[in-house]
């Protein structure tokens, strides 16, 4: 995924997520009627629109509509940017749903994921050399991003065909290196996201033997916000849904407005508009509020996020004192929760997108 999380490794992040969490605003700091709040958003094609909103003046159409100031900050690193909303220098920000669970919410932020964007339909993927199966995999070295939803991919795609992640020995890779890695003939596997992956598809004798198509839905991107501030400031709530569904619905638009917007998206990531449409082919965009809501209240969700938080605190994820999967507690629409119910720290609320969806904002 364009520009996705960079971790040097489980120890580095939890020590991370340990003075992040002391330094944090309490509830109490952040629970205030306020006028003024920080979007925080880094470069990938499922959140262009955010930056394009901004350009095109939507974002203020909206926060003028409620009378607050919203403004869409850039963090040019995506780890970065998580680690400013959870140290409270943002109110909100653009992050993979095992990224708000690993980070934020097991550091004790008390976060709200609002808007349920889209999923990865392809734009994560397992890499092979001289070989079309993923079977072949068994005792390769494989090349990725440890502790990211590239690692998360090789599990669930060893899964698929009976394999476990103590069949292969995973290699540390940055995304800014690992295309380069890829063409070395002795890198013969490696997980990668967009636009590194495209690139590295072209490597002679590489296939694709897996990617996120395969588990649909798995690899989420989310708007969340500070459950604390969200709540003393439903307007912000409101005015962010109202930002997301007009600026997706412009950017699906097949005539000369809806290229203009996707051309004006891709600049913004840098890269043409041939190469952004491409991304957006492998990211199912939840364009329509209804099917946001859909997919937010669907059990499948809850699956997802078991297998999420099982798969994170498998790796040390959630912190020494974690004692099992269950530490974290989730919150789903209709009452329904995951983990520790007298823990909650990460809430999946389909309150502003079920507004959107009736016309209500």
């Amino acid at each position: 995924m364009l520009n996705k999380i960079r971790r040097a490794g489980a120890v580095a992040i939890l020590a991370c997520a340990f003075v992040i969490a002391s330094c944090s605003p309490t509830a109490e700091e952040t629970a205030a009627p306020r006028t003024e709040f920080s979007i925080g958003w880094s470069i990938y094609a499922g959140w262009m629109p955010w930056a394009y909103a901004d350009q095109a003046g939507i974002v203020k159409k909206w926060a003028d509509k409620y009378g607050i100031e919203i403004n869409i900050v850039q963090v040019n690193d995506y780890v970065e940017s998580v680690n400013q909303y959870t140290a409270g220098q943002l109110d909100g920000v653009t992050v993979a749903n095992m990224d708000a669970l690993t980070i934020p919410a097991a550091g004790g932020k008390d976060t709200s994921a609002i808007i349920v964007g889209d999923y990865s339909n392809g734009n994560d993927g397992i890499l092979l050399k001289g070989s079309d199966s993923l079977s072949a995999i068994m005792g390769r070295q494989v090349y990725l991003v440890e502790l990211s939803v590239s690692h998360y991919l090789l599990a669930r795609g060893l899964e698929s065909v009976g394999m476990s992640m103590t069949d292969v020995r995973t290699v540390n890779t940055s995304d800014a290196d690992i295309a380069s890695a890829f063409t070395s003939p002795d890198v013969t596997a490696a997980v990668a996201w967009n636009p590194q992956l495209s690139t590295m598809r072209q490597t002679p004798g590489a296939n694709e033997v897996f990617s996120s198509a395969d588990i649909p839905g798995e690899i989420l991107d989310l708007l969340v916000v500070d459950t604390a501030t969200l709540q003393a400031n439903p307007n912000l709530g409101k005015a962010l849904a109202g930002i997301w569904y007009e600026t997706t619905a412009l950017m699906q638009r097949q005539d000369e407005q809806g290229r203009a917007a996707r051309a004006a998206m891709a600049e913004l990531a840098g890269t043409t508009l041939e190469n952004f449409e491409g991304q957006l082919a492998t990211t199912y965009l939840y364009t329509e509020p209804q099917a946001a809501v859909a997919a937010t209240s669907d059990a499948a969700l809850i699956e997802t996020m078991t297998r999420v938080r099982d798969f994170s605190f498998s790796q040390g994820l959630f912190g020494q004192g974690a004692s099992s999967a269950d530490a974290i507690g989730m919150a789903f629409p209709g009452g329904k929760t995951l983990g520790d119910p007298d823990h909650i720290t990460l809430r999946f609320d389909e309150t502003y997108m079920q507004m959107a969806a009736d016309g209500a904002l």
